[in-house]
């Protein structure tokens, strides 16, 4: 161990792993077995594995009273062709690890390095791997997986590398930190017929075409004063043949908003609005949600506490002046306990998230154990 009580060139090897090897949400399973094999290695955590499926807790007991403490890192990767010229690439075709949660994997085990060196004096804290964050449906298995009430926290925490903020710098906000988000798929169903006489059809084009037009209005249309954007991600129309006129069609979009009842009337608006134009062009329609994220609230109380760990290990704080535009599953856990997420700047001008050519800085390792370790050290010395 180095002067912080954790191995940096051990954590950044580890993060290397496993940008190189990838896994979608809900298919963590060599991700997890790689995180528990080196917690078993470099650490004194008891491990609890396969947490709502693929996800995997490191927990650090003590035999004294005290709140249990909860740090949250992400397992899954993005279906996201790679095109970073790093020698650890992605092995995986069309996956990799473009939102940094490899980093956020290495900088939980960083922490698990430092408690097994400064172990807890009271209470408990728990490191949470969880699975399919990126689709919003990790957090909720892990929630509902009844092992989770042997170590259900007292307050949690959770960072996120945020690209276009100074590197190592704590951002941190009050209130609403991140968007309530959920997919609305629309199915059109009509009646296909011969390209060369399509009248005998029952055609999806003018309803389709309808949504494309209108789905960006959803917020107006719901009368959303705030923060609100319905936006179009997938469309198909029938199949590719040429002697066809289609008798059905796709269209998906997202729908977010700072407020979870904002969410609620912009996706009841989708809705009525996918109904009214399946039934002007005498169409079946199907509706259904999916990849719902909660608006993320952070706690006054655990803000305090993270801004409080930024100050004893030295690290700039800076205000994000509205909510982040992203989702995050971490909104779950804030709902049952008290509980912020914080980012860490990554970079002026470091590549975004989710681009192909994005890559998580080492240099952010130990900022990011640091800070997660001041608030152990504060919350449970």
């Amino acid at each position: 161990m180095g002067k912080n009580n954790f191995d940096l060139d051990s954590l950044i090897q580890l993060r290397r792993h496993l940008h190189s090897r990838p896994e979608l949400s809900g298919l963590e399973s060599g991700t997890a077995r790689a995180v528990g094999d080196f917690l078993r290695a470099h650490t004194h955590a008891e491990v609890i594995e396969n947490l709502g499926g693929e996800g995997l807790a490191a927990v650090f007991e003590t035999a004294s009273p005290g709140p249990t403490i909860m740090f949250r890192a992400d397992l899954d990767a993005l279906p996201i062709q790679e095109t970073a010229a790093v020698a650890y690439r992605s092995r995986v075709e069309g996956v990799a690890h473009l939102c940094g949660h490899d980093g956020h994997m290495a900088i939980l085990c960083g922490l698990a390095q430092y408690l097994s060196a400064r172990p807890p004096r009271k209470g408990r804290a728990v490191l949470l791997f969880q699975p399919a964050e990126e689709t919003g449906s990790g957090a909720a298995r892990i929630i509902a997986d009844r092992r989770f009430g042997m170590i259900r926290p007292d307050m949690a925490f959770a960072l996120h590398n945020l690209p276009g903020y100074p590197a190592g710098a704590v951002v941190w906000r009050r209130g609403v930190c991140a968007s309530a988000s959920r997919g609305l798929v629309v199915r059109l169903e009509g009646r296909s017929a011969q390209a060369g006489d399509p009248r005998k059809g029952i055609s999806p084009v003018p309803a389709m075409a309808a949504l494309l037009e209108r789905i960006p209005c959803l917020p107006e249309i719901a009368g959303i004063k705030g923060f609100a954007l319905a936006t179009v991600v997938h469309v198909r129309l029938g199949e590719v043949a040429f002697g066809t006129a289609p008798g059905e069609a796709v269209v998906m979009a997202t729908l977010r908003s700072h407020l979870d009842e904002d969410m609620e009337r912009i996706f009841r608006a989708g809705e009525d609005l996918a109904r009214d134009v399946a039934a002007a062009s005498g169409l079946k329609v199907e509706l259904e949600a999916r990849e719902d994220f909660p608006a993320l609230i952070n706690h006054d109380q655990a803000v305090e506490c993270v801004l409080t760990a930024a100050a004893t290990r030295g690290l700039a704080a800076v205000e994000a002046g509205q909510p982040m535009p992203w989702s995050e599953d971490f909104a779950r856990f804030t709902r049952i306990c008290p509980g912020a997420l914080f980012g860490l700047g990554a970079g002026e001008s470091h590549v975004s998230l989710h681009n192909p050519d994005y890559d998580f800085p080492d240099a952010l390792i130990t900022p990011g154990v640091n800070i997660f370790a001041a608030l152990a050290d504060d919350l449970l010395v």
